[in-house]
């Protein structure tokens, strides 16, 4: 006969305290970006061109579509997101939701972009790319 497991008030609280941890961060991620757009697009579209992630014929038009994305990524609701970063939610352990959901972008939608020639590397090469400047601009 299988044990009966109750959550008491101790794992409750703590259970608790790491979701909301895990939320404002998630929020938090969100809100810095929000607030430097441009400056944010700018790093992360000239480090996918240099580090070779990306081909594209014009670094400018990358830039704004990653603003773009930044832009929805701050009004959507958190279902959308979810939804949009799921198939990529294994790629590292405790992922930031910035980074995952650019990933997500450039994977799924910039890729049929008319000034993309080509993406290379995997999904995890474009998400520590992508993650390197976010961590960078988060602790700024």
């Amino acid at each position: 006969m299988g044990k009966t497991f109750h959550v008491g008030n101790r794992e409750a609280t703590l259970l608790s305290k790491i979701e909301s941890s895990k939320e404002r961060e998630r929020y938090r991620s969100i809100h810095v970006v929000r607030d430097n757009v441009d400056m944010f697009s700018n790093k992360v579209s000239m480090k996918l061109v240099e580090d070779g992630l990306i081909e594209t014929v014009s670094k400018n038009t990358i830039q704004e579509q990653i603003a773009k994305a930044i832009d929805t990524l701050c009004k959507a609701e958190d279902f959308d997101i979810d939804f949009q970063i799921a198939p990529f939610r294994a790629i590292v352990q405790n992922p930031n939701i910035v980074s995952l959901y650019l990933t997500a972008f450039v994977v799924e939608k910039l890729i049929n972009h008319k000034d993309v020639i080509e993406i290379y590397g995997s999904d995890e090469d474009i998400y520590f790319c992508i993650n390197k400047i976010t961590t960078q601009f988060l602790a700024e």
